[in-house]
């Protein structure tokens, strides 16, 4: 289980890596340790928060056939900017275009990487 949140906060950094990298609004200074408390921060808070506001938001995650999850996800963000200062996020836009590259970051460290691992 620690190997998992280890390779995940891993996906997490590189994928912010790569969301500042695309987006101007995305700023965490240059520096690699604003980066890698940014992504630790970022799961704390898909761990402990995003299931609350899933649920007190189902009805519009079903009304919009799950799309609505990308609102909460980019919210999860700017709460992660919110809490470490040095972390910025300064547009919604940049904030959903950061949570999708995140996304797809560990969607391929699941596919290729913790797949490979696990045979």
């Amino acid at each position: 289980m620690l190997k998992r949140f280890l390779w995940s906060w891993l996906a997490n950094a590189i994928g912010l890596f790569a969301a500042a990298w695309v987006f101007s609004s995305v700023d965490y200074g240059d520096r690699l340790t604003v980066l890698i408390l940014a992504s630790l921060i970022f799961g704390l808070v898909n761990a402990l928060i995003k299931p609350i506001v899933i649920i007190l938001s189902l009805p519009a995650i079903v009304l919009t056939l799950g799309l609505f999850t990308l609102v909460v996800n980019s919210l999860m963000l700017f709460i992660t900017s919110r809490i470490y200062p040095a972390f910025q996020i300064k547009s919604w836009g940049a904030a959903a275009g950061a949570v999708v590259i995140v996304w797809l970051v560990n969607y391929f460290f699941d596919l290729f990487i913790l797949k490979e691992k696990n045979s």
